[in-house]
């Protein structure tokens, strides 16, 4: 990874902070770390002096609500979940804007579903509403809204939901404030010799297999997810960094060379919306293909029906859908042309067959080249 300089919040423009539950809460009160909380406000305020314009996704929503509730120590049902949430979001949000606003910066509450972001016509509304916020000097505080998710349909951590707002934002800069101050070859709890990865240049099969199983507590996340965020936010061509997050001013010590592990943005020149299709959480479907589409997708062309050999799912035309290779690895996301019924029934046909097979004249792709991004 040598010649290759890290990112440096110094030169932010926009930035995205994510803070987990087991960082905004204190696990013995059940209540916000008040101190540390005054810490990251601080360190906001200095950014923003900077010209950094700065977003926070913060978790602690559901935490912060199981001791008035009575749920403390208890495996939560949905339902559950779903009123801790409504009554934690509460107290989160006073925290946060009760921290921001000793230093004259207004808080913004955003809550977000997953549909916020997969739904094109919402991700431009949310988007809309983000950027004239940060235009007006707001700091906007988003989570996920627990209250309305269900258990299928939820971001799960919001690792992913960070880097999903850092796209919408077109931010340069992501930071995943953690319990460790990076990415390790191994667990540096288990493992002594563990080597820390202070820069990480290209997201490689190798370096998606150090994400480890979730850490017990609060957090839904651990370093999988993480690495998943990564994948979203550098294809947006956003720098993300893991850091440290539970002494005070977490993000001054990034500004002032602390240990952190640095994913490189890829320089790609997609467009927002190729942007938009390739950050995907939720595909609707899956289509696998043989080895003559897969070459024919990485020279840049659409996909044919005759590079199909396989539809699982029950999508709509236009929906969004996983392009796999036979080993089940994803290759690329794209806009599928034709609901899951007639894609099955003219997988593995020429296109010039297509009218005789359907009584009707479709497009030519079952996903076209504008419709679709290599991940």
């Amino acid at each position: 990874m040598t010649g290759y300089t890290s990112p440096s919040l110094t030169n932010a423009k926009r930035l995205v902070v994510k803070i987990g539950s087991a960082l905004v809460v204190d696990p013995e009160k059940q209540a916000p770390r008040q101190e540390w909380l005054a810490s990251v406000a601080a360190d906001i305020a200095y950014l923003r002096k900077q010209g950094t314009a700065v977003t926070v996704v913060s978790s602690g929503a559901i935490a912060l609500a199981r001791h008035t509730l009575g749920l403390a120590g208890d495996a939560l049902r949905l339902a559950e979940k779903q009123a801790a949430a409504a009554v934690g979001q509460i107290s989160l949000a006073q925290a946060w804007s009760n921290a921001l606003s000793a230093h004259g910066l207004v808080a913004a509450q955003l809550l977000l579903t997953p549909e916020d972001t997969e739904d094109r016509k919402r991700y431009l509304n949310a988007r809309a509403t983000l950027n004239t916020l940060l235009e007006m000097g707001c700091v906007p505080v988003i989570n996920e809204n627990d209250t309305v998710a269900t258990a299928e349909i939820r971001f799960g951590d919001n690792d992913r939901l960070a880097a999903r707002v850092a796209q919408m934002t077109d931010s340069d800069q992501l930071v995943l404030l953690s319990d460790i101050d990076g990415l390790y070859t191994a667990d540096p709890r288990t493992n002594p010799d563990a080597q820390h990865l202070p820069v990480i240049e290209t997201l490689t099969p190798e370096i998606e297999a150090m994400g480890g199983e979730p850490p017990p507590g609060y957090s839904s996340g651990g370093m999988r997810t993480k690495l998943l965020a990564a994948g979203i936010a550098t294809r947006s061509g956003c720098a993300m960094a893991i850091a440290l997050g539970k002494t005070p001013h977490p993000l001054r010590s990034l500004l002032e060379g602390g240990r952190c592990s640095w994913f490189l943005p890829q320089n790609c020149a997609h467009t927002a919306r190729k942007q938009w299709i390739a950050g995907s959480l939720t595909p609707a479907g899956e289509i696998m293909v043989d080895n003559g589409a897969v070459t024919a997708l990485q020279q840049g062309k659409s996909l044919l029906p005759a590079g199909v050999l396989g539809v699982k799912g029950d999508f709509s035309q236009g929906d969004l859908v996983e392009i796999i290779n036979t080993d089940g690895i994803v290759l690329a996301h794209g806009l599928a042309a034709y609901d899951a019924d007639d894609a099955r029934r003219i997988a593995g046909y020429r296109s010039t067959e297509l009218t005789d097979i359907l009584g009707w004249h479709g497009r030519d792709e079952i996903i076209h080249r504008d419709d679709l991004v290599m991940i």
